[in-house]
C-alpha cells in the first residue's frame, strides 16, 4: 500500500532541501577584478580559522581565492572590513574544486586547520623606522605576539608556529649607522643591546645575538617558520657563519675585527647565502657582498624598478605556489639597508621566488631547514620605495590591496596549511 504525501508537506519537503544546498560556502576571490580589500582577506579567512572554521586556499584561483563554509560571523566580518565576497552553494563550489582538479589546470586546494601563534622579533625601545610586517598584521587584523632577546634565550619560541624579524642587526654592528652615533635613539639602542648582553652574561652584543641566532636557528630546526625582512636577512646569516670570528671593528665592540676574519667565515652555519665577502669598513652601511644594494646604484631607476614572481606547479609544488599567490606577478621594487640578494651568493639550496634579471638579483628567496623552513624578502616597505630614517609609517588604508604586501601575508597563512606529500 503506498502513502500518498499530501501536496502541501511536498513543496515544503522539496522547499527545505533547496535551502539547505544554497548558500554553503562563503567566496572570498583575491583577483585584481573582484576584490578591493586583499590585505583584510587574509585577516578574515586568519579570523575564521580562529573560530574553528576550516579554510581553502584556491592556490592559483582568481589570484588565490579563500572559501569557507558560510557562517553568519565570518559574513559579518567580511561586511565590517570592506571585503569582497560572494556567497554560493554547494554544488557552485564542487565546480569551482572539479575545475582546479583538471589535471591541466595549474591550481590546487589546500586545506587550512589551525591559526598560527605569531611571534615578531622586535625591540622594546622605539626606533626611527616602522616594520612592514607589524604594519600589515595590524592592518589585517591578525593577532601577534612581541618577543626580544629575553624570551627567545629563555626558549618561549617554542609556544609559537611563525617567527618574524623586525630589522634587526644580528652582527652586532647597530646596522652599521654610525651616521646616526650622535642620536638619542642610536645612544639608547647600544645602551639597550649592551645592557642586555651583560644581563646575559655576554661581553659583547655581537655575542649575545649570535646566541639568539642560534636559538632561532633551533626553532626552525624543530619545525618553526621564520620569515625575515631587510637587513635581518643577510645580517642573521652572517653572524651564525663568523660564530669563530670577530667582524666588529672598533666603533662597535671596543677593539679590532680579526684581520682574518673572512678566512674563518664558515658558511655550513647560515640558511641561504655563500661566498660572500664581509665588508672591512665600519663606515660604509654595508654588512658584505650579497646585498645588491650598491651594484644596482646607477642602474635601476625607480620607474623601471619591478620585480618578477616566478611561476609554480600548484599540484606538485604547492609551498612556493603558496608564497607566491598574488593578482600579479610584478610587484614594485622597494630598497632597504639591504634590498635584495646577489645571485652568485645564494646556496644551491635557495629556492628563488621572485627577481630582477637586468642587475641579477633575488628579492624573494626560500628554503627549508630540518623540519622547519625560512623565507627572506629583501626590502624595507613594498609601499615606500626609499624608507628614510624618521619617514612616517606607510598608511596601508591608501594600500589595501598592495601585491607586495600580499606576499608578507602569503607567508603568515602558509603554516596553516594541512601538509601534503610532495609528489615525484
Amino acid at each position: 500500500m503506498h502513502m500518498r504525501i499530501p501536496a502541501f508537506l511536498l513543496i515544503i519537503f522539496l522547499f527545505s532541501g533547496s535551502i539547505a544546498g544554497y548558500g554553503a560556502k562563503i567566496f572570498i576571490p583575491m583577483n585584481a577584478d573582484e576584490q578591493r580589500a586583499h590585505l583584510k582577506a587574509y585577516g578574515v579567512t586568519y579570523a575564521a580559522l580562529k573560530m574553528g572554521i576550516e579554510a581553502d586556499w584556491l592556490l592559483n584561483y582568481k589570484g588565490g581565492s579563500f572559501a569557507m563554509d558560510q557562517v553568519e560571523a565570518v559574513e559579518r566580518l567580511c561586511k565590517l572590513r570592506g571585503v569582497d565576497y560572494e556567497v554560493i552553494t554547494d554544488a557552485q563550489y564542487a565546480g569551482i574544486v572539479q575545475e582546479i582538479a583538471d589535471p591541466d589546470y595549474n591550481g590546487d586546494v589546500i586545506k587550512l586547520e589551525k591559526p598560527p601563534k605569531i611571534a615578531v622579533y622586535t625591540p622594546g625601545n622605539k626606533l626611527p623606522w616602522d616594520d612592514a610586517v607589524t604594519m600589515v598584521l595590524t592592518y589585517a587584523e591578525i593577532p601577534y605576539d612581541k618577543v626580544y632577546d629575553d624570551e627567545v634565550l629563555d626558549n618561549k619560541l617554542a609556544e609559537y608556529d611563525w617567527l618574524h624579524l623586525h630589522h634587526e642587526d644580528f652582527t652586532g654592528q647597530y646596522s652599521k649607522f654610525l651616521m646616526y652615533r650622535n642620536t638619542s635613539w642610536y645612544q639608547e639602542d647600544v645602551r639597550t643591546q649592551e645592557g642586555l648582553a651583560a644581563k646575559h652574561g655576554f661581553k659583547k652584543v655581537s655575542e649575545l645575538k649570535l646566541a639568539v641566532a642560534k636559538k632561532i636557528r633551533e626553532f626552525v630546526a624543530g619545525g618553526g617558520y621564520m620569515f625575515a625582512m631587510c637587513s635581518a636577512t643577510d645580517s642573521y646569516d652572517i653572524a651564525l657563519d663568523a660564530e669563530n670570528t670577530d667582524i666588529c671593528d672598533v666603533p662597535y665592540d671596543g677593539d679590532p675585527a680579526d684581520p682574518a676574519a673572512q678566512q674563518k667565515l664558515d658558511f655550513t652555519q647560515g640558511f641561504a647565502f655563500k661566498d660572500y665577502t664581509v665588508s672591512r669598513n665600519p663606515y660604509d652601511g654595508e654588512f658584505s657582498s650579497i646585498d645588491n644594494t650598491q651594484f644596482r646604484n646607477g642602474k635601476v631607476p625607480m620607474e623601471a624598478d619591478y620585480f618578477t614572481l616566478f611561476t609554480f606547479s600548484a599540484k606538485f609544488d604547492p609551498v612556493p605556489t603558496m608564497l607566491c599567490q598574488n593578482h600579479t606577478t610584478t610587484i614594485k621594487g622597494f630598497m632597504g639597508l639591504t634590498t635584495a640578494f646577489r645571485k652568485e651568493t645564494l646556496k644551491t639550496s635557495v629556492l628563488v621566488m621572485g627577481e630582477y634579471k637586468p642587475v641579477n638579483e633575488a628579492r624573494y628567496i626560500h628554503g627549508e631547514y630540518g623540519k622547519g623552513t625560512w623565507t627572506f624578502y629583501g626590502g624595507h616597505d613594498p609601499e615606500d620605495y626609499q624608507h628614510l630614517i624618521g619617514d612616517p609609517p606607510t598608511d596601508l588604508s591608501l594600500h589595501p590591496s598592495s601585491p607586495g604586501y600580499r606576499l608578507i601575508l602569503n607567508n603568515v597563512l602558509f603554516p596553516a596549511a594541512k601538509k601534503k606529500p610532495r609528489k615525484t
